[in-house]
């Protein structure tokens, strides 16, 4: 099959792996927000945070995992000042999570400025680079999937099962899943409902903020006024579909990343089809997804509400 080794197909598969390590790293960070209980729609909003100061950091050190570091560091701080107002106030998840990213889209834009001035010249850095893993990349399929990809890229594939063990198999897991079902029994057994959820959203935000530092540092090498473009509500969808589970949520994102690599070299091709329909596939996918598996998903019961010590949420 002649197909498999032709250089557009092994494009595409690369691409699909490549353009899905950030809505998959940002759809990890969701998981852990939500089994224990907290909305975080703010997932955008941290992930162009991590962009942004991810490379910031890495264009004036010269240091590409000292931008990494920074990027996790500073979506963890986005996530915790998420769950001050969620957790310990008590506001609406939806409402914060939006005003939260409409926050990161100023306060990018302005500070990039303050860097770097307001002129069509964009700095730009040495991004990560594929590694060379020899025959293994001539593998058909799972060569151009897997062994084209760079030292991030594996490091988001390694954190999924990272990801799977500690929600699986660890009594920390055990207690995020509990305060998120039943968070009032989980109080009654001893485990500190807000203490959890907070670490939750930290691990959210830091997730979400590495996978806003790959586009920075991996997939472009510049930084761009709201380059997420709407991947963190892809990343939300994703967990829908993946049903918040770590391996269903590698398979979502590979979908969403199929569809995003299709587009782009579709635009390329003499297909007549509108740029701007196909840039469209990715979205509409996610529109298919809500709707079509929103009403059959099984989110954890208390996703959403807030949590008071000694009642319920619910009766606030």
């Amino acid at each position: 099959m002649t197909f498999l080794t032709d250089p557009t197909f092994v494009g595409f598969l690369s691409a699909s792996m490549r353009l899905a390590i950030p809505i998959m790293l940002a759809a990890l960070g969701g998981l852990f927000a939500e089994r224990s209980g907290v909305l975080n729609i703010g997932l955008e909003g941290m992930m162009l945070v991590g962009a942004f100061v991810g490379f910031v950091a890495t264009f004036w050190t010269g240091q590409l995992w000292i931008g990494v570091i920074i990027a996790v560091l500073a979506g963890m701080v986005f996530g915790l000042i998420l769950g001050f107002y969620t957790i310990t106030l008590g506001a609406n998840q939806v409402v914060v999570g939006i005003a939260m990213n409409l926050l990161a889209v100023g306060v990018t834009s302005f500070f990039y400025r303050m860097a770097f001035g307001a002129g069509t010249d964009r700095p730009r850095i040495d991004s990560f680079t594929p590694l060379d893993l020899g025959p293994l990349v001539d593998i058909p399929v799972i060569g151009p999937l897997l062994f084209r990809q760079d030292a991030l890229a594996y490091l988001g594939l390694g954190l999924i099962l990272v990801t799977w063990f500690v929600m699986a198999k660890t009594r920390f897991g055990l207690n995020v899943r509990a305060v998120g079902e039943h968070p009032q029994a989980a109080e009654t057994l001893g485990v500190d409902v807000q203490h959890i959820r907070y670490v939750a959203i930290g691990l959210s935000g830091g997730l979400a903020g590495l996978g806003g530092a790959f586009l920075s540092l991996s997939a472009t090498g510049v930084f761009l006024d709201n380059m997420t473009a709407g991947r963190g509500y892809i990343a939300l969808a994703i967990l829908i579909l993946g049903r918040r589970h770590a391996i269903g949520v590698l398979l979502a994102a590979l979908l969403f990343g199929a569809a995003d690599a299709l587009q782009l070299r579709a635009q390329i091709l003499p297909t007549g089809v509108p740029f701007q329909f196909l840039l469209m596939l990715p979205y509409v996918l996610t529109i298919i997804v809500l709707a079509g598996f929103v009403g059959r998903n099984s989110a954890p019961a208390a996703l959403g509400v807030p949590f008071r010590r000694g009642r319920s949420g619910k009766d606030d």
